[in-house]
C-alpha cells in the first residue's frame, strides 16, 4: 500500500452509531413477526450486520454470500461473481439483503436478480452507506444509512486492498 495516502473522516463511529440504531429500529418495525434471514455480503457488511442484529430484539437467521466484482483497486471490473454462494433455502423467506456500500449497482443488482429466482416472500435491500453519483444500473435500497459523495471511503468494513476495514469511522481515502 502507498505511504502517500491519507484518511479524512467523514463519518464518526459516533455518527455510524446512531445511524445504525435508526435502521434497526426500522427493520424491528418490518420484521418483528416475520423470523427473517438477513443475508449479508462479504466480506464489507459484516461490521455493520454485527451491529445491526446486536440491535435487533427479535428471532432472525443470519447467512453470508461472498461475491466480487473489484478484485485489488479502486474500480469495479463490471463482472460479478459469485465467491461463495448461499447454504440456507431462502423459498418462501422474508430475505433482508445487508451491504456495506452501494456503489455502481452491478453487484446488488446481480445478487437481487439472483435471488428472485429462488422465491422468497419477500426480498429488501439495507445498505449503510448509499454513493447514487455513481451508480450504473438502478437498484432499489429499502432501508439506507447513510448518502456519500464521490470519493473512495474505506472504514467500518469497507476496504481498500483488505486494508482499511477495522478504522471505527468512515473515511474517505486520498491521494
Amino acid at each position: 500500500m502507498n505511504s502517500q495516502k491519507k484518511l479524512q473522516v467523514l463519518v464518526s463511529g459516533a455518527e455510524i452509531e446512531s445511524t445504525v440504531r435508526k435502521i434497526a429500529a426500522d427493520i424491528t418495525r418490518d420484521y418483528r413477526d416475520k423470523n427473517p434471514l438477513l443475508l449479508g455480503i462479504l466480506k464489507g457488511s459484516f461490521v455493520f450486520l454485527s451491529d445491526l442484529v446486536r440491535r435487533l430484539d427479535f428471532p432472525l437467521e443470519v447467512e453470508f454470500i461472498r461475491l466480487s466484482s473489484y478484485g485489488s483497486g479502486q474500480q469495479t471490473s463490471g463482472k460479478v461473481k459469485m465467491v461463495q454462494g448461499l447454504k440456507l433455502g431462502v423459498q418462501g423467506r422474508h430475505v433482508l439483503v445487508v451491504e456495506d456500500i452501494v456503489d455502481t449497482g452491478i453487484t446488488l443488482s446481480f445478487l437481487l436478480d439472483y435471488l428472485k429466482k429462488k422465491k422468497p416472500a419477500s426480498l429488501k435491500l439495507c445498505a449503510l452507506t448509499d454513493k447514487p453519483s455513481r451508480r450504473r444500473v438502478p437498484v432499489k435500497i429499502d432501508y439506507v444509512g447513510l448518502t456519500v459523495p464521490d470519493k473512495f471511503i474505506v472504514g467500518y468494513g469497507i476496504d481498500c486492498d483488505e486494508k482499511y476495514r477495522n478504522l471505527p469511522d468512515i473515511c474517505i481515502l486520498e491521494e
